[in-house]
């Protein structure tokens, strides 16, 4: 019913190389005795360095095992998409919190979300808002607040500051990072709580990653002027022409040396450039922790709204502090 994952990156591996060290990194704890043989098996991801912090609950959700139906079957889609039914949803959502307050049964949590505008907007929360609120970012030090952003190949961001008891969920897509939501995120939980960001924890969950987050020159271009190492968040790759190099008299052209080349694809890292921001904002290094999981590479895992063409469900990173 319940994943934890340790922070070695898997995206650079083959499904087949990545079932198996999954295997070794996974612990599996299974639903009790007297619990329904019905009840749905949720999958959800935890980073090690949170998970050993008492007083701290977090989670990265996955696909699997939710009330879905329209998503291929025990979707556990947590956002209120178009294709979705609202119970669906909330069905889902009460999934997740029941995962969360396994240790206590008698705990209970006030989710909080946001109106997701991909922004650098950060709300500081003492209780759960009496309206919806937008944003990209939600900090708090109260117990028994659910804070939880909404992903699906964007990067989710968890933040810990174990020594204030202060806690961050940040969601941040290529325009929230252009804006440096990871690097604000530090600077208002320092702002607000007095946190130091060398005693922070940080944890980037599943999101499209270079391998598959292609981009135009554009896009580069406007990085460059905001980062002096923009250049080393981006990768150019060669298009392959499989027909091209077999027939290559069927694409003569008369441009020298007497073929067209495939124009190169320009690749974005996002995990790194967030990692970046992060480290500029004084985290340090060994306590940021990525889980390497693409969510476009692994969509047996994960939604994915390029990888969905558009359709798909939604994931959420939670965090909270237990009363």
């Amino acid at each position: 019913q319940y994943e934890t994952h340790a922070c070695t990156p898997l995206e650079n591996l083959r499904k087949e190389q990545i079932i198996r060290v999954e295997t070794r990194l996974l612990r599996w704890v299974v639903p009790a005795p007297s619990e329904s043989k019905n009840k749905s098996k949720a999958v959800v991801l935890q980073a090690n360095s949170l998970k050993r912090i008492p007083w701290l609950a977090h989670a990265f959700s996955t696909r699997k095992g939710g009330r879905s139906r329209v998503y291929g079957g025990n979707a556990l889609n947590l956002g209120f998409t178009p294709q979705d039914s609202p119970k669906a949803v909330e069905d889902n959502r009460e999934i997740l919190r029941s995962l969360l307050a396994h240790r206590k049964k008698t705990e209970s949590w006030a989710l909080v979300t946001l109106r997701q505008i991909h922004s650098d907007l950060i709300h500081v929360i003492s209780k759960p808002p009496g309206e919806p609120i937008a944003g990209d970012g939600l900090i708090s030090n109260v117990p028994g607040l659910l804070l939880a952003v909404l992903a699906a190949d964007c990067l989710p961001l968890i933040l810990a500051d174990p020594k204030r008891r202060v806690i961050g969920v940040v969601h941040a897509g290529w325009r929230g990072t252009l804006q440096r939501i990871a690097e604000k995120a530090v600077g208002e939980m320092r702002k607000h709580f007095g946190s130091q960001p060398g005693d922070l924890k940080a944890a980037i969950g599943p999101g499209i990653r270079g391998c598959c987050y292609q981009v135009g020159p554009e896009l580069r271009d406007t990085f460059r002027a905001q980062f002096p190492y923009a250049d080393e968040l981006f990768r150019s790759i060669q298009r392959s022409d499989e027909i091209g190099e077999k027939y290559p008299l069927l694409f003569l052209s008369a441009r020298p040396p007497g073929h067209s080349q495939l124009p190169e694809t320009i690749h974005l890292d996002l995990p790194q450039a967030n990692r970046r921001q992060l480290l500029a904002a004084g985290v340090a290094a060994a306590k940021i922790c990525d889980l390497g999981q693409c969510t476009c590479c692994r969509r047996d895992l994960f939604f994915s709204h390029r990888g969905d063409r558009g359709v798909t469900g939604r994931m959420m990173a939670v965090v909270g502090l237990r009363e």
